[in-house]
C-alpha cells in the first residue's frame, strides 16, 4: 500500500511538471485566456465584474512599460527571475522593521499571478521560484513584460493595462503619458486601495520619483535590452 502511495506521488509529481512546463512553453506564443489571480477574485466576489483587454507589445505605450520597470523592476533586464541583491535588502529591512518590504522581480510576480494564488507561504513561494525559472529560461523579457502588463491588478475588477488605461484615464493603452503611466505603476503595491486619479500626496511623489528614475534607466532605450 505504501509503495501504490509513493507511485502516486511520483507520478503527480511528474504530471505538475510536465504540465507546468508545457503551459509556459506555449505561452511564449498563445497569450493567456485570464491568470489565477483573476480566478481567485472571482471566487471571493463572485458578483464583481472583471475588466481585461489584452493588447499586444506595439499596442502598448512605451511609458507605462519603463514605468512599472522603474517602480517594480529596475534591475529586470540583467537578472536572471530573482533580485538577489533586492532581497539581501528587503531581508536586512523586515528583520528591524514591522512595514514588510516585497524584493519580487516582475517575472517572479507573473509567476505568482499566472498560476498560483495569492498568499504567503514557503509551498507558494516554492511553487512560485519553480515557475520562474522556467519562465526566465523558455520567454523572452519582452514577452514576460508583456503578459505582466496585461495580467497585473489595477483596482477592483481591472485586470491589464488596457483596462487601466480606459478606466482612470479615458484612453486606450498606447496612449499613456510619462506622468499617467508614472501614476498607474506608483499604485501597484496595493491597487485596490490606491487611485491614480485621485492621489495622496505620498502617492504624488513616488509617481514623480517614478518619472526620475524613468529618465535615470534611459527612457524607451532601456526596452531595447529586453529583446
Amino acid at each position: 500500500m505504501f509503495k501504490n502511495f509513493i507511485r502516486i506521488i511520483n507520478k503527480l509529481i511528474i504530471g505538475f511538471v510536465l504540465l507546468s512546463i508545457i503551459l509556459i512553453f506555449a505561452m511564449r506564443w498563445v497569450d493567456p485566456f485570464g491568470s489565477m489571480l483573476m480566478l481567485q477574485r472571482k471566487i471571493s466576489h463572485w458578483n464583481m465584474p472583471q475588466q481585461r483587454i489584452w493588447k499586444d507589445w506595439n499596442e502598448i505605450s512605451d511609458n507605462i512599460k519603463i514605468a512599472v520597470i522603474a517602480a517594480e523592476d529596475q534591475n529586470f533586464a540583467n537578472h536572471w527571475g530573482f533580485d538577489f541583491k533586492a532581497i539581501n535588502r528587503a531581508l536586512k529591512h523586515n528583520k528591524n522593521n514591522k512595514k514588510i518590504h516585497g524584493a519580487s522581480t516582475i517575472t517572479q510576480q507573473v509567476a505568482k499571478n499566472i498560476f498560483l494564488w495569492s498568499s504567503r507561504n514557503w509551498i507558494r513561494k516554492g511553487l512560485e521560484s519553480w515557475f520562474t525559472v522556467w519562465i526566465e529560461l523558455i520567454w523572452s523579457k519582452q514577452r514576460t513584460l508583456e503578459i505582466y502588463l496585461n495580467s497585473v491588478e489595477w483596482g477592483e475588477g481591472i485586470y491589464g493595462i488596457e483596462a487601466a488605461s480606459r478606466h482612470y484615464f479615458n484612453v486606450s493603452a498606447d496612449q499613456l503619458t510619462p506622468h499617467q503611466a508614472s501614476l498607474l505603476a506608483a499604485t501597484l503595491p496595493n491597487p485596490r486601495k490606491w487611485s491614480p486619479i485621485n492621489p495622496s500626496d505620498n502617492l504624488q511623489k513616488k509617481s514623480e520619483w517614478i518619472r526620475t528614475q524613468m529618465n535615470n534607466l534611459g527612457g524607451r532605450n532601456y526596452l531595447k535590452k529586453l529583446k
